[in-house]
């Protein structure tokens, strides 16, 4: 095991992309994914333990949060949370927090993913996605650098996020209704390429075309990374420019681990 780990949950692949990056100028560190359960869960060995995410419905993804109960974390090692979103931090990083006690946390954005929501465009500050991936980038440095020099950072109260939370009480219930939206038209070729992503293996192809199910979490992998453009949730999303990480691969982001040295 590296010295450094760090666990991720990423559906387009915006928070892969930054853990790569920390892990980089971190030195190096194992990544391990959290979209499934994870394949590595005592890591009571390592130094510097890490978590990237993003924000769903005001908060974490519920996977993400029930995947850390699991894992092992050493009372000595140094811990760090980072959640991704397009504008407002949400409640994750307290939810997180009160799973594994947190030394350091930061709220990032980057470009919005939840294209039936917005369009990806639109993140606070406003920028183009070539000068968010540049900020993203920057950031992960500046972060890196805080983590290796065992800086410790405030809490937010979660008092501050009452609304956020309250968003996150009802977004399992948004979930189930948004997941009987999806379409699959007949510009699907039955590649299965959406069913390799889905973290919740919700999506069968059958007679050479996707099926997909309701037990979804709404990372929209499925949507953005088909290549074809044969997925659709609601016709706003059939208007609206897909998007995804460029830098991060589908066999990436679907590994249960990866080597960043």
């Amino acid at each position: 095991m590296h010295e450094n780990v760090i666990f991720f949950w990423s559906g387009t692949g915006n928070c892969l992309d930054m853990a790569k990056n920390i892990a980089k100028a971190m030195g190096g560190a194992d990544l391990v994914s959290l979209r499934k359960k994870p394949e590595v869960t005592d890591v009571r060995g390592a130094k510097r333990v890490g978590f990237v995410f993003p924000c769903h419905g005001g908060g974490a993804p519920v996977d993400f949060l029930e995947h850390a109960k699991l894992l092992q974390v050493s009372p000595e090692s140094y811990v760090f949370g980072i959640s991704q979103s397009a504008s407002y931090p949400g409640i994750g990083l307290n939810d997180l927090n009160r799973i594994i006690p947190l030394d350091y946390w930061k709220a990032v954005t980057h470009q919005c993913t939840c294209i039936w929501l917005f369009p990806h465009q639109l993140m606070v500050p406003l920028m183009t996605p070539k000068m968010a991936q540049k900020r993203s980038e920057k950031l992960s440095k500046k972060i890196a650098a805080d983590v290796l020099a065992g800086k410790k950072t405030e809490k937010a109260e979660p008092s501050r996020f009452f609304l956020n939370a309250a968003e996150n009480k009802g977004w399992p219930t948004i979930l189930k209704l948004k997941a009987k939206g999806f379409k699959v038209s007949d510009k699907c070729i039955g590649c299965g390429q959406c069913a390799k992503i889905c973290p919740r293996e919700n999506i069968e192809i059958r007679g050479g075309k996707a099926h997909i199910g309701t037990n979804c979490i709404n990372c929209l992998g499925c949507l953005q990374y088909c290549p074809t453009g044969a997925i659709s949730l609601g016709k706003v999303t059939d208007k609206r420019e897909h998007y995804y990480n460029k830098n991060v691969s589908i066999q990436e982001l679907t590994s249960a681990e990866l080597e960043v040295r």
